[in-house]
């Protein structure tokens, strides 16, 4: 059986078989979450949220112990959380391209006119 995955905010779809990684669906799609351990869950680079209603496969003990309690707020690793129907996730961005985002808004608040 297959399952559906959208990656936000690029909003890129992907049919994967159940029981895929987010990570390697994340691939499948073209869509990049960091990662340096290779998807051995020794990194923590990829954190994804997974939004409500989605269909991912239970939480194993040692994501779980891994996470330390940010999976109660839908905080899950890309490289094990499996799919189990239709998913959608948030992909936060690098950390370069959020730092220039963040001095890009702050520029813009500086730029706007006081009257």
């Amino acid at each position: 059986m297959s399952a559906e995955v959208t990656f936000w905010p690029s909003g890129k779809k992907v049919a994967v078989k159940r029981g895929t990684t987010l990570l390697d669906a994340a691939r499948r799609a073209n869509v990049l979450i960091q990662t340096r351990c290779g998807g051995k869950a020794a990194c923590f680079m990829c954190k994804l949220t997974v939004l409500p209603g989605s269909e991912l496969m239970p939480i194993s003990d040692n994501e779980r112990r891994k996470l330390a309690g940010l999976d109660g707020e839908g905080i899950r690793l890309g490289c094990q959380a499996r799919v189990d129907g239709k998913v959608e996730v948030t992909v936060p961005l690098d950390p370069l391209k959020a730092a220039i985002a963040r001095q890009l808004a702050r520029q813009a608040e500086q730029d706007e006119p006081l009257w």
